[in-house]
């Protein structure tokens, strides 16, 4: 249990500064993303590596897996917060392509 524990905090110490940045350097993921949320997903997420798998990806990389899985959950539902109308011009802009 113990190394469960820490593990975890190892997870939470590389993942929520990187969280912490790119929200912050981002006004979608300011509006649409919870930092807590996306902290405590990215956890249970990279804690499916084993310790050693994670402290193998490079700090770089994890960056970027980061702002991908971040891009991912801000704009998903963005068609939801369409009006009838823009649902419409969308729906007119995507078959015509």
């Amino acid at each position: 249990m113990q190394k469960v524990k820490k593990e975890n905090s190892e997870l939470i110490n590389r993942i929520k500064p990187i969280v912490e940045k790119l929200i912050k350097e981002n006004s979608l993921y300011q509006v649409k993303l919870n930092k807590d949320e996306m902290v405590k997903m990215l956890v249970d997420l990279f804690g499916k590596f084993s310790s050693e798998e994670f402290a193998a990806i490079k700090d770089n990389d994890l960056i970027k897996r980061i702002d991908s899985i971040l891009v991912i959950e801000a704009v998903s539902g963005t068609l939801n917060d369409l009006t009838p109308e823009q649902i419409a011009i969308y729906d007119e802009a995507v078959e015509g392509k």
